[in-house]
């Protein structure tokens, strides 16, 4: 949070007047301290002078996109958790925004009462979230939780919140069969949303950042019809 006040803080990059209105309108009816802009260049500005609890991205900016955006955020070591809002339907663009170091995605039209939600599904996490163990190993992948990254054949790579949760639920519970349900209910704090598809899409960004071969996972598994289940 802001050293200027106890409020949580969210950057809203957004370049839709009516739709940047409305989420301002809605996030300091909540109680949020809301910082706005409609590009992406100040928006990496505001990410490292204001230190916001929350990020709302635009994908399709005017000056550069929301993925260069997260990006440049995870570049400099920033782990705020990052919500993409995308008019593109298309799984390969979510997955791309979730590569890039998104946490999670909205697609439009959406209900502001959902957004509001999953930001506080996020900031509730970050506040409430008890003391992991600072590292853990996942075959030759070293997870250093502090930091959220993963270090692995010599590359390190960013975490992003929702990832690291889930990592640390499957890890948790090495061995057990979690159904994808249940990942939703301990990991986005409410089974009402995302949707089930979230869940395989951040299993497939994590088996990116911790498998040898992600196609043929030795580590992450998936128990057909039941969920995931993580193997050391």
């Amino acid at each position: 949070m802001s050293e200027e006040t106890e409020q949580p803080t969210i950057l809203v990059v957004e370049d839709d007047p009516a739709l940047a209105l409305g989420l301002r309108d809605a996030l300091d009816f909540e109680g949020y301290r809301v910082l706005h802009t409609e590009l992406g260049e100040r928006g990496l500005e505001l990410a490292e002078s204001d230190a916001p609890d929350c990020v709302i991205l635009d994908l399709m900016l005017p000056d550069i996109n929301g993925y260069q955006v997260c990006e440049r955020i995870r570049v400099t070591g920033n782990r705020v958790p990052i919500i993409m809002l995308t008019a593109r339907s298309e799984e390969g663009d979510k997955i791309r925004g979730l590569d890039a170091g998104a946490d999670d995605y909205v697609s439009k039209p959406f209900s502001v009462s959902e957004l509001l939600a999953r930001v506080r599904a996020i900031l509730r996490r970050q506040q409430f979230s008890p003391a992991p163990p600072d590292h853990i190993q996942i075959g030759d992948a070293r997870v250093d939780v502090r930091t959220q990254t993963i270090e692995r054949a010599g590359e390190t790579v960013p975490l992003g919140t929702y990832e690291l949760e889930l990592l640390q639920l499957l890890y948790q519970r090495a061995g057990e069969t979690i159904s994808r349900d249940e990942i939703l209910d301990q990991v986005w704090g409410t089974k009402s949303h995302p949707t089930n598809r979230t869940v395989d899409n951040f299993v497939v960004k994590l088996r990116k950042k911790i498998e040898a071969q992600p196609e043929r996972p030795r580590h992450i598994l998936t128990v057909y019809g039941s969920g995931y289940k993580l193997v050391l």
